[in-house]
């Protein structure tokens, strides 16, 4: 009996067909994990095997914020920031209180502009904000420079900084120099001098693109190698010395905005800017505006009633006349004395009139003046002592006379005049 239960607790031993089986699944396996760990203890690939002339190529490709971190992942891109092409400093910015003197943890905090990062941090100081920036360009190589910004308040005192920026954005060739300086609880008086002729002692042109804001430039005839810009924003800007014969020098300028300058009384475009395409004159204390660009495309004045003339504007198709004065006669100049308005297919007009003077006569026009505008908005402030008395819907009708194709038209209207209001939606 003993022996029939041992017989029985044994277990039946595998037959040589199913034996095999088994030990071919068990060699596929150990030779699957093997094969797995081979690959993870294997060499992976790592950032020191692209070639030395690619690296600098995709950090320049990246962010500046993100260039600086990925050049601190391996000490082989410790330095490869200092070639990317795009160095933007914004202030203020937030910053780790705890930034040491890193040339990349100073550019994290300048360099980009994400604003919302590190909400934690302290607001930089101007004197850091210089110091950073002046850290930076100095292990900068200066070599394939695209675009070389900065928007800080900068006071006259420490106009010997700003010579130094610019003296780097010079040197380096940079292709887009924007400098925003403005100054909001300081006198216009206080802006620091932006000296041109550093941006013309290269020999050559390199500059596409320059923006200038709260700050002042004094041009001179000796300056002659602007010949490459295309655009030139000018934003609080004192102007000094011959801007038209700067001007004369832009010959393949494409973007020309004036807004909020002092310094120009007569603001004539030479017939050499042939290319200009756009040109903005927002809240400049000029006196007349005489315009030769053949190309020009779309022009907007916003400011006080005065003169402007656009002579042989044959391309123009979109302009935008905004007067902020009150005149009796701001529609009729809107419409009327800008005679080579004629090409446009969008107008936008925005007028304060007075109809004080009943007997304002309305003014001829020739037939045919609008032939090619499709769509106008017109935005109309009418001041009259009664409620029925402005002829300014009269005006515009009669304006309306010489735009046979016009197919939209956007009108606001409101009046106002001895306690009386009116609005006319469109």
């Amino acid at each position: 009996m003993a022996g029939a239960g041992e017989d029985e607790a044994a277990p039946p031993s595998p037959s040589p067909d199913r034996q095999q089986p088994m030990e071919e699944a068990a060699a596929a396996k150990r030779s699957r994990s093997k094969n797995h760990h081979g690959l993870a203890d294997g060499p992976s690939f790592r950032m020191e095997d692209l070639p030395a002339e690619v690296q600098p190529v995709i950090i320049s490709l990246l962010p500046l914020k993100e260039a600086v971190r990925t050049s601190m992942v391996s000490r082989s891109w410790t330095t490869l920031w200092r070639f990317h092409g795009d160095l933007c400093f914004n202030e203020p910015v937030d910053v780790d209180s705890n930034t040491d003197d890193n040339p990349a943890d100073q550019v994290n905090g300048t360099g980009t502009n994400d604003q919302s990062t590190n909400q934690c941090g302290t607001k930089i100081t101007r004197a850091k904000f210089i110091e950073t920036v002046n850290s930076v360009i100095q292990q900068h190589s200066g070599i394939g420079i695209n675009k070389f910004s900065i928007s800080c308040d900068l006071h006259k005192e420490d106009s010997h900084h700003l010579d130094r920026w610019i003296r780097f954005a010079a040197s380096s060739k940079a292709k887009i120099i924007d400098f925003d300086l403005k100054l909001f609880d300081y006198p216009v008086e206080e802006a620091p001098h932006f000296p041109l002729e550093a941006l013309d002692a290269q020999g050559s042109s390199f500059v596409q693109s320059l923006s200038l804001a709260g700050a002042s430039i004094k041009p001179s005839s000796g300056i002659c190698r602007f010949t490459v810009l295309r655009r030139l924003v000018l934003n609080s800007v004192q102007i000094f010395g011959d801007f038209p014969g700067l001007l004369a020098k832009c010959s393949r300028l494409e973007d020309l905005e004036i807004i909020r300058c002092s310094g120009v009384d007569d603001l004539i475009v030479p017939h050499k800017l042939d290319k200009l395409q756009k040109l903005l004159i927002a809240r400049t204390d000029v006196q007349m505006v005489v315009i030769h660009a053949a190309d020009l495309a779309h022009f907007e004045y916003e400011g006080r009633l005065i003169p402007i003339v656009l002579h042989g504007c044959s391309k123009l198709e979109k302009a935008t006349i905004a007067f902020d004065t009150t005149n009796p006669s701001a529609l009729a100049h809107a419409f009327n004395v800008i005679p080579s308005i004629s090409p446009v297919k969008i107008l936008i007009v925005r007028a304060i009139i007075s109809t004080y003077a009943q007997s304002l006569e309305l003014p001829l026009r020739p037939q045919g003046m609008f032939m090619h505008l499709r769509h106008m908005t017109c935005q109309i402030v009418v001041y009259c002592r009664e409620l029925n008395e402005d002829n300014g819907l009269l005006q515009l009708a009669h304006w309306l006379d010489t735009a046979p194709q016009l197919e939209t038209l956007d009108l606001h209207c409101r009046g106002g005049g001895g306690g009386r209001s009116l609005y006319v939606s469109p």
